[in-house]
């Protein structure tokens, strides 16, 4: 059964959380982190993106980047610029986007339940990535920033969303991005101990997104149990900071692919084999074609827009894995016609996130700089939770969870 339990939050003032919140370390690149944070001492980029402190060319990953994380963070304390609660607590985070609204309960996430796949993953992680976050969770001796889990829907903890979110906000704010950001703290000894109790329920909980920072905050707080001589397995260092939504709030959307060239082949020679597994209409040149269900496909070429059905027996709706449209498209189109063998290290193909659109799609072929493109109908929890059950791994830029969670919310420390 999956361990939480509350935990003593370290917290921007109200009247300054725009100014510290950010986004996450991963979604943009140095440069965009130094132009974001550009004139602001408060943003949360001079603790997780520490680069931009030194002079453009600092290689982020040395060791004077990391010391410079630690030496923000200390300083944002000492400026009241972050706060630590005096108490354990949870709380509630809302993402409002395109006026829909999902709801998570932030969490400390018990470190066992990863180490012993209670938490469940639906990715393979690089090393080189994990280190990274590692080294900046043990300098910090921190979680900086959340993971996104999701659970199967417990009406208990509906209720408890429900009751709080009723209650005025500790923040409630838009981002840059246009996404809504809405924050609660629960205090109430009761609804604690119900959301311990109702976790304690739920057999698992899934990575949603952040595999990378599960694996290193998990690994961290490991470590720190082996090293402790004293271990009683109540330390902080335990438990590590994720936000937890029910499955039914998430929707996870498209992830689309662009093609540098056809293989050698022509546009007609190139349709003519499409055609041998899928039945292609021509959609026409003006609006963008957009998949409206499982095993349909979006392909734009030559200006034009195609509809694509996988004909029956191309697919394999029992294996989990052989359902989705990411293994039907790697399969039938990108290893059989264009001769893509490895999504993750061939430099013809790239991944564009739906939250880009189709324009961005037809812009990148038109532009010259892609052959083609595919667009493919989304993933859904239940594929994504199925394949995390049955111990599989999802293909490479599989899901896109949107919104990302916000970072410097709440922070968790790992000695208090």
């Amino acid at each position: 059964m999956a361990k939480v339990r509350p935990f003593k939050g370290v917290r921007p003032p109200r009247e300054i959380v725009t100014e510290v919140t950010s986004r996450p370390y991963d979604v943009l690149n140095s440069a965009e982190a130094r132009q974001e944070a550009e004139g602001n001492p408060r943003s949360l980029y001079h603790i997780i993106k520490p680069e931009i402190d030194f002079p453009e060319g600092v290689d982020e990953h040395d060791a004077c980047v990391y010391e410079k994380a630690v030496e923000n963070f200390n300083a944002f304390q000492q400026n009241g610029w972050l706060v630590q609660d005096d108490e354990p607590k949870y709380y509630i985070y809302a993402q409002t986007m395109d006026g829909r609204t999902q709801y998570g309960i932030v969490v400390a996430a018990w470190v066992n339940d990863y180490m012993e796949g209670r938490i469940k993953k639906h990715e393979l992680t690089r090393r080189d990535k994990e280190e990274d976050r590692m080294k900046h969770v043990r300098v910090n001796n921190a979680n900086v920033e959340p993971v996104f889990f999701a659970f199967p829907d417990n009406e208990a903890l509906e209720k408890v969303i429900k009751d709080v979110t009723a209650g005025t906000p500790e923040y409630d704010f838009t981002s840059a991005e246009g996404f809504g950001h809405t924050f609660w703290v629960i205090d109430d000894a009761a609804t604690i101990d119900t959301i311990t109790k109702e976790f304690e329920k739920i057999p698992h909980l899934y990575i949603a997104d952040g595999h990378h920072r599960s694996a290193a905050a998990a690994l961290v707080g490991h470590e720190k149990a082996q090293q402790n001589p004293n271990h009683t397995g109540d330390e902080e260092y335990n438990y590590f900071l994720a936000v937890a939504f029910p499955a039914s709030h998430l929707k996870i959307i498209d992830y689309n692919r662009v093609v540098k060239d056809l293989n050698g082949l022509t546009t007609e020679q190139f349709l003519d084999k499409v055609r041998e597994s899928f039945d292609v209409v021509d959609m026409g040149t003006e609006e963008p074609y957009r998949p409206n269900t499982l095993h349909n496909f979006s392909l734009y070429l030559g200006g034009r827009w195609y509809s694509l059905t996988a004909k029956e027996g191309t697919y394999n709706d029992t294996d989990p894995i052989g359902v989705l449209d990411v293994t039907v498209s790697s399969d039938l189109i990108l290893r059989d016609i264009l001769g893509i063998h490895d999504l993750r290290s061939d430099k013809r193909i790239d991944f564009v996130g739906g939250i880009r659109g189709l324009g961005e799609l037809k812009r990148r072929v038109d532009s010259g700089e892609m052959a083609m493109a595919l667009a493919l109908y989304p993933v859904s929890m239940k594929q994504l939770m199925d394949i995390a059950d049955t111990g599989n791994i999802m293909p490479p830029k599989t899901t896109w969870f949107e919104p990302k969670l916000r970072s410097g919310l709440v922070i968790h420390k790992l000695d208090d």
